[in-house]
């Protein structure tokens, strides 16, 4: 194997060939770029030395080695790069270059001209991430920028805001324009030492207007419902809460004691020590230097007119806390500037990273690093220790567990898949279990108190994470804190999770297995059918009506039978029907043959798809011809698998793809009808819940997906029959998905109402106590404020205002029309492409389970 030419792998005996001569190896020199890059990506993270000292001497290096073009490009780049990548270390990378210019006043200037070039491509494609952090970086370098540094920006931002709002009251670009300003502000007073206090004190008065104004859409993204008293805090809007902490900081005399400052200027001559000579009592390394470092001017920047929305919606952001405000300070208080700002920093470091959850894991464990030091206690600290401590009892790893779980209950739509987050806890508990556990085991004691307030779909990520997380750790957790939950009807919150946790688990593992986990007090929420990997075929019993149809229709299905041998048997169960009065024989006829492919496709996620995939004409010719048909598909797949819904709701959704049902059919099987909601019970199912919320996902998405085909077909120069075709098939989905959502509120509506039929007549038969009556209301309304809040989303992204926005925005086409009609033949308004996506994602599921 031939090696790099690391010196790391040379050795004493490489000094000496067989005949014991020695040899004269020419020793390896790193280059100084290399260097350089390796001490900024590791700046900060030393235990050994301080964070002043790693500025000071990487500052230094930069400036000596700047004639060299690596350097210049390079390492510069690299420190703009980081502030964008890495934002916890912003701060530390500024203070380099602030070093670095008190030697070489080139160094600064070449930074911020880089930097000022990528902050105005941000802002021209509207990446608001991007440019909050090249912004924050500038503002770190405030000390030596001319005149007011980057507030003119900062106050033309507002200007932009203000028009913004003024505009439009549904506007969030503004709102998004504001917290940028916010969060850059206390990083640029910080730097200026001093000397801009007053400036930022009267400029803060003026973006009140808009900060502690409120947003329609704020009450559909607050985490928590129900009466005021009831819930663990009220609605904390970030904006609001932003400019709350700024004002009280203002009034404390901005002291932003949290903000690193690891730039200690040098002391310069001014009176006495002339320039070059030595001070009294010094010797050369004293030296004053010869002058004060070099100012810079802040970067030019345009803000366009209006601003670039860009390709993300937005909207306002909620404060979601899971330690805050409690009797010791594990976390900042909500009043407490630190509360966001590190939260800030947190949030961006784990979406940005979210290609690498060990490095995510890593930064959040060791986020003491990044502040100033006595920002938090000594890490794994016990919380039943913090009333020993005089000074600060921040906790890191409760200040990294809420940012993670902030970011898993952000409202109304997380920026990446849950298993993202969920995993980055996993690694996080893996390197540090000692300091993660006991913070993990208060927040799920938290959010488990908090249930019956919180909203229903926080319940369904929380449940999505606790099962998830539990399966890496071999299912342990203190089942016997909720022994008393399990004795509470089915209806109550707690005890729902409880039921839908563990059939989560069971999909992850299997039942006997999660049995053996928990207390015998628990085993009567298995039923043993959960223990059959391939449920009983129903048809095997004689009494069943149909019986030898079902069994003849399973063994043609098994051998691959032709159309004309199904369509036989087919053709009993509609005489024998036919006989017995059935008004839709394709009802029996639909049941056994649904049943017979479930029973073929038991084996794994594969076969059910190989099976629906030679089935799939004759259901695609079944479901049209009847709507009772087409729901009872749905009624005999979730019947086969009863014991196990979730397998059920995963083939409902394939047969979505397919299109052989549609999202009408599987709503209103869910919600209405015999396999319904009934007397309003079925509001409590976790896998009913799982399958109404899938489907109107789906819906959402294939809209969306006709509108960003609009916007590349604009920008492709698509010809105006094919631009037109694009637009006739959205308005006839963005009605469809209308008229679902309105469909939705107005059934669980009456339930929330108390107005449902079935509702009634159960509590009048007394079926329903009070106690159930009172759940069953309150679960209404909860599912009510998730569909809707849904609805709101979907038109902010695909109304007729939203489109027209969107189709404003993109650039004039060239002409590749040729090109794009053949993207828009293929455009997602058929399941084709997601039939054939479920068939390869059956074979790696299969694959898995096998490695496994």
């Amino acid at each position: 194997m031939e090696y790099g030419p690391l010196s790391v792998y040379h050795t004493e005996e490489d000094d000496y060939d067989r005949d014991s001569r020695p040899q004269h190896r020419r020793r390896f020199q790193e280059p100084i770029v290399a260097k350089l890059r390796r001490s900024e990506l590791n700046i900060a993270e030393s235990p050994l030395r301080t964070p002043q000292d790693e500025a000071s001497e990487l500052g230094k290096s930069i400036a000596e080695n700047l004639d060299d073009e690596d350097v210049k490009g390079g390492v510069i780049d690299l420190a703009i790069q980081m502030c964008i990548e890495q934002p916890l270390k912003t701060p530390f990378i500024a203070g380099a270059i602030l070093y670095a210019n008190e030697i070489k006043g080139e160094v600064a200037a070449e930074t911020i001209s880089r930097a000022g070039a990528q902050l105005q491509t941000a802002l021209d494609q509207g990446k608001w991430r991007d440019f909050k952090l090249l912004l924050k970086f500038l503002a770190c370098l405030q000390g030596i920028l001319e005149e007011d540094g980057v507030f003119p920006l900062l106050e033309e931002l507002f200007g932009a805001a203000v028009d913004l709002q003024t505009a439009s009251q549904e506007d969030t670009l503004g709102l998004e324009l504001v917290k940028i300003i916010l969060y850059t502000l206390p990083y640029a007073v910080a730097a200026a030492n001093g000397a801009l206090d007053e400036k930022a004190t009267e400029f803060l008065s003026s973006t009140d207007v808009i900060a502690s104004a409120p947003h329609s859409i704020e009450a559909l993204v607050e985490p928590y419902q129900g009466e005021p008293e009831e819930k663990p805090f009220g609605y904390q809007g970030i904006l609001g809460l932003l400019q709350k902490q700024l004002q009280r900081e203002a009034e404390n005399g901005w002291k932003l004691s949290i903000i690193p400052r690891p730039y200690k200027p040098t002391e310069h001559t001014t009176n006495g020590a002339q320039n070059g000579e030595e001070k009294e009592n010094g010797d050369a390394a004293d030296v004053a230097m010869p002058g004060p470092p070099a100012k810079h001017a802040f970067p030019a920047i345009t803000i366009p007119s209006p601003p670039n929305a860009g390709s993300k919606p937005l909207f306002p952001e909620t404060y979601f806390s899971l330690y805050a405000d409690g009797d010791f300070e594990s976390v900042p208080r909500t009043d407490n500037i630190a509360a966001c700002l590190i939260r800030d920093a947190l949030n961006d470091t784990i979406n940005i990273l979210d290609f690498n959850r060990n490095a995510t894991a890593k930064f959040l464990i060791e986020l003491d690093c990044f502040w100033a030091a006595g920002t938090f206690v000594k890490r794994a600290t016990p919380f039943d220790k913090l009333k020993e401590f005089t000074g600060t009892t921040w906790k890191p790893e409760d200040m990294a567990m809420d940012a993670i779980f902030s970011q898993i209950m952000v409202l109304p739509v997380t920026e990446h898949k849950l298993a993202y987050y969920h995993s980055v806890i996993i690694e996080a508990c893996r390197v540090a279990p000692a300091a993660i556990a006991p913070s993990l085991g208060r927040a799920i004691r938290f959010l488990f108190r908090n249930l019956h307030v919180m909203d229903i779909e926080l319940n369904y990520r929380f449940m999505d994470w606790f099962a998830h997380h539990l399966s890496n750790f071999d299912f342990r957790w203190k089942w016997t804190e909720w022994l008393e939950d399990i004795e509470r009807p089915n209806l109550h919150p707690k005890k729902a999770f409880i039921i839908a946790s563990l059939d989560k688990e069971i999909r992850l593992s299997f039942a006997k297995r999660i049995r053996e986990a928990l207390p015998a007090e628990y085993h009567p929420l298995i039923p043993e059918g959960k223990d059959k990997d391939m449920p009983d075929f129903k048809y095997n019993s004689p009494q069943t009506p149909y019986a030898e149809q079902g069994l003849a229709m399973l063994q043609l299905i098994r051998k691959k039978a032709s159309d004309e041998e199904v369509q036989v048997v087919m053709d009993q169960i509609h005489t024998l029907a036919a006989e017995h009065g059935i008004t839709d024989p394709l009802v029996p006829s639909t049941d056994a043959y649904v049943t017979a492919i479930c029973c073929v496709g038991s084996k794994s996620l594969s076969h059910v798809l190989s099976c629906i995939e030679r089935c799939k004409d004759r259901l695609l010719a079944l479901a049209p011809q009847s709507e009772d048909a087409r729901r009872q598909i749905i009624s005999s797949v979730v019947d086969y698998w009863k014991d196990h819904p979730g397998v059920a709701v995963n083939i409902v959704d394939k047969l979505l793809n397919y299109t052989i049902l549609s999202p009408d059919s599987i709503v209103g099987w869910a919600i209405e009808g015999n396999h319904g909601l009934g007397n309003g019970t079925g509001l409590s199912h976790g896998w009913r819940y799982e399958m109404v919320a899938g489907t109107v996902g789906k819906v959402t998405t294939r809209v969306s997906q006709i509108v960003d085909t609009m916007c590349r077909a604009k920008t492709e120069g698509l010809s105006g029959d094919q631009m037109q075709m694009l637009e006739d098939a959205l308005v006839q989905e963005r009605q469809a998905m209308r008229n679902l959502f309105g469909f939705i509120d107005d059934k669980i509506g009456a339930y929330a109402r108390g107005e449902a039929d079935r509702l009634i007549e159960a509590a009048g038969e007394g079926g329903l106590s009070d106690e159930d009556v009172a759940l069953i209301r309150q679960w209404g309304e909860r599912w009510v404020r998730v569909f809707r809040r849904k609805g709101a989303v979907a038109e902010t992204i695909v109304g007729e205002v939203a489109v027209e926005a969107a189709l404003a925005a993109a650039p004039e086409p060239p002409p590749k029309a040729e090109e794009m009609a053949d993207a828009v033949a293929a455009a997602p308004v058929d399941g084709e492409a997601d039939g054939a996506a479920d068939q390869a994602e059956g074979r790696e599921a299969d694959m898995d389970v096998a490695e496994e």
